[in-house]
């Protein structure tokens, strides 16, 4: 019998569970796949294309270093190379990582190969799917609150005996300061292409198909020993002060005290666990702040676990879910940020066109935000995310933004929509100083969109609205609101789709 193992793109980790079920890893042929039929799917960001395929060559490079028998080749499928590949090696049985996401895991099981194909259970995450369905299925609601307990009792991270460390769960209160006066943001690691990166740049610009985003200037780390240092620098100098600001906005700020790891996580040049223990090692040796460090380890070992638990443990028809029938077609302005006069979104979608990145808040709150109370449709939306982010993928995107964005779920992550006026955006960063809108007007000529829309919104869905605890008082305010300034905002609301039709 010989054994072969695919890598597929999001798994490079020298100890993913496909390549380390055996003593002699060099004596298994290994193939890496860039396939053209797959990344025609959306038209995806160009960084997002150059992170993948860079990542992945330099990963085989690390593997022949290490004597494997390493095959890389591109073509127009994967079925074509990997039959090719079988037969030329005698390969009785295909190894394969099980895959983060359901399409591709239904791509693996319709190929039609000449050998035994072999999905071994994914071991990038903390989480077994068998083991989060096993917490989710004697519970009736899915509260990330408590599987985050759950992960640190189980894990024995920031804990003291059963108890967490410093007398409290999470410190949320401390961790949403609104940016006021200068801030001394540090700056981010970034990385110069190496001969291989500017060989892909260059593959990129001649590709014919459609593409989003700027594919340069490229500063992504592309191996594991770079997004090491990434790690490092974050721990060493944005942690200390990363929880207090975490939620802010500033023009011109892209990366704030953010980590900038979740590319890496999701390709598996980082595994969760070592950046759980480098944060928390530094919080015992440093004696940094909790909260910083609690807020962070929170993003890692409670949300990113938690939904990608739980977009296994759904339905798989959850990407069509819908809850507030919601039908508006993307405004043309999220694939291009010059048409819009949302000074906001202008920001963030620039920086997006930029780099395919975000942080969290500038996601939910400004662009998932947007699209919520303008009632546009859940599975446009996120097609732009997922073609939009650099470390977006199916896993990623159908539960953040579907779920916690666009509450298009009707309530299976989070406890209410994350609906906010101009206040929030204003409260949170500096975008509507800019703005040519008005962010105090919510019916005037020169009113804020976000400010119409959010009334809008709640007018439209009042009654499925009442069902939720959480809205009442929200609710409350609307009902103050005369039927004529209503009527206004209404209007407005529908004027303005008509316009950007």
């Amino acid at each position: 019998m010989t054994v072969g193992v695919w890598i597929l793109g999001d798994q490079l980790w020298h100890n993913q569970a496909a390549l380390n079920r055996t003593d002699d890893e060099s004596a298994l042929p290994v193939i890496l796949i860039e396939s053209w039929q797959q990344v025609q799917q959306r038209p995806y960001h160009q960084q997002k294309l150059v992170l993948i395929w860079s990542a992945m060559r330099h990963f085989a490079e690390e593997l022949r270093g290490a004597g494997c028998q390493v095959t890389y080749t591109t073509s127009a499928d994967f079925e074509t190379p990997l039959k090719a590949w079988i037969q030329a090696h005698a390969i009785t049985e295909l190894r394969v990582m099980a895959p983060n996401d359901r399409p591709f895991l239904r791509l693996i099981q319709n190929l039609q190969l000449p050998c035994k194909i072999s999905l071994i259970p994914n071991n990038q995450f903390l989480w077994k799917e068998t083991e989060f369905r096993d917490w989710a299925s004697s519970r009736k609601r899915l509260l990330m609150e408590e599987f985050y307990r759950a992960s640190r009792q189980r894990f024995q991270v920031l804990m003291d005996g059963n108890k967490p460390v410093g007398g409290q769960w999470n410190f949320d209160k401390e961790n949403r300061q609104p940016p006021k006066g200068k801030l001394n943001t540090p700056k981010a690691l970034w990385f110069e292409p190496d001969a291989i990166t500017q060989e892909v740049i260059e593959q990129v610009k001649s590709l014919s198909f459609p593409t989003y985003g700027n594919l340069e200037p490229f500063r992504w780390a592309v191996t594991r020993e770079q997004a090491l240092q990434v790690l490092n620098n974050f721990i060493e100098q944005r942690l200390p002060t990363f929880g207090p600001y975490q939620d802010a906005m500033v023009t011109g700020e892209e990366t704030m005290w953010h980590s900038l790891i979740s590319p890496y996580l999701n390709i598996g040049l980082l595994h969760p666990l070592e950046v759980i223990q480098a944060a928390e090692a530094a919080y015992l040796e440093k004696k940094l702040n909790l909260n910083s460090v609690e807020g962070f380890i929170r993003q890692i070992i409670g949300w990113r676990e938690y939904i990608r638990g739980v977009y296994f443990y759904v339905d798989a028809d959850y990407f069509q879910k819908n809850w507030f029938n919601h039908t508006q077609p993307l405004p043309e302005f999220f694939w291009d940020a010059s048409k819009t006069d949302m000074n906001c979104l202008h920001q963030v979608l620039t920086q997006v066109e930029g780099s395919g990145y975000a942080h969290h808040i500038q996601r939910l709150m400004i662009l998932s935000n947007f699209g919520l109370i303008a009632g546009i449709s859940p599975q446009e939306l996120e097609n732009w995310f997922h073609s939009a982010f650099v470390d977006a993928y199916d896993w990623v995107m159908q539960t953040n933004v579907l779920g916690m964005g666009l509450f298009a779920d009707g309530g299976v992550l989070a406890s209410k929509p994350y609906a906010a006026s101009a206040n929030y955006i204003n409260k949170m960063s500096d975008y509507c100083g800019g703005c040519k809108f008005d962010r105090t007007v919510r019916s005037g000529e020169n009113a804020c969109p976000f400010n119409f829309f959010y009334w809008d919104f709640l007018a439209r869905h009042r009654e499925k609205l009442q069902s939720i605890g959480r809205m009442s008082f929200i609710l409350a305010n609307l009902d103050k609101m005369s039927p004529e300034e209503l009527a206004t905002i209404r209007q407005k609301a529908a004027d303005w789709h008509l316009r950007s039709q």
